[in-house]
């Protein structure tokens, strides 16, 4: 495999491995990680081995929101500017420059065919960066050919189940502390499943029309998902999974309401959130996912 540098759209220096087939190959997936993770999952290892097995490169990075906090440099003509990031500190919708970069990246290395994958966070990003770059009539859609979501959450029901009845209360914290210019302040530990900026948690919690789009029972027409028109995939856990509903519920859900006529739904029995166990069952799906499309 090969260590790859690229700029993110809007300059900053990212990197991640291409797991590369035997055979020079047209194929690629284009995978991007979730909350506090990173490129170096065993379930990225174990889906890249089913993917270059059937001639499959697999390209998965390190997005600027990997880890919790991390420095990330912005190339901004001959200067390097610095900035924290991190899971902390991300604003999730700067996942549109991180994608787009690697789009970009893995099409001047002569790949033609992207199946765009995400899991958890990662998936919301997914999501968020195809429908603006249909929305723009962006070129860079016409290379996409396959959507793979992996433990889609509803991230602003998520929270307001979390914080009971201090949603409210935290949710005015955060607003005093933008006001007073403290967006980069860390919220109180208690209001997250792990430590988040100011900035941050207001995108999940208040600031988040551009990602409310995993209301599975309560949104009647799923618009942002049914708006994916490419082959879709999407898996969940059912073990200790970070979804509010049962996974049978979702997916009879989900299969009725989602009118992609290349749809393949469902969830693995006995999975985490992280498919700890079940990747080999995962990269199967997957990869017979994008063999029939």
């Amino acid at each position: 495999m090969d260590k790859i540098d690229f700029l993110a759209t809007d300059g900053f220096l990212l990197n991640g491995f291409l797991y590369k087939s035997k055979s020079r190959t047209k194929n690629v997936i284009l995978a991007v990680h979730g909350m506090s993770s990173n490129c170096f999952k065993n379930r990225d290892e174990v889906i890249a081995k089913f993917a270059n097995e059937n001639d499959i490169d697999y390209f998965g990075f390190n997005n600027r929101g990997s880890e919790l906090v991390r420095y990330i440099k912005k190339h901004n003509n001959d200067k390097k500017i610095k900035q924290l990031a991190g899971t902390s500190y991300e604003d999730v919708l700067e996942g549109y420059n991180d994608i787009v970069g690697a789009i970009e990246k893995l099409k001047d290395l002569g790949y033609e065919n992207i199946y765009l994958q995400g899991h958890s966070l990662g998936s919301t990003k997914v999501v968020y960066t195809y429908n603006k770059l249909k929305k723009e009539n962006n070129e860079n859609q016409k290379i996409i050919k396959g959507i793979i979501l992996l433990s889609l959450v509803d991230i602003p029901a998520t929270i307001k189940v979390y914080l009971k009845e201090n949603y409210e209360r935290y949710i005015k914290l955060a607003e005093d502390e933008e006001k007073s210019g403290n967006e980069s302040n860390l919220m109180p530990l208690n209001s997250f499943i792990h430590p988040i900026s100011v900035k941050t948690f207001l995108r999940y919690a208040k600031n988040n029309r551009e990602i409310n789009f995993a209301s599975y029972e309560n949104d009647k027409e799923l618009k942002v998902l049914n708006n994916i028109d490419k082959p879709l995939f999407m898996r969940w856990g059912n073990d200790n999974e970070m979804i509010l509903q049962k996974k049978k519920k979702i997916n009879k859900i989900l299969n009725k309401k989602i009118k992609n006529n290349k749809k393949d739904i469902a969830y693995i029995d006995g999975a985490d959130h992280g498919y700890t166990g079940k990747e080999e069952m995962l990269a199967n799906q997957i990869i017979n996912f994008i063999k029939n499309i």
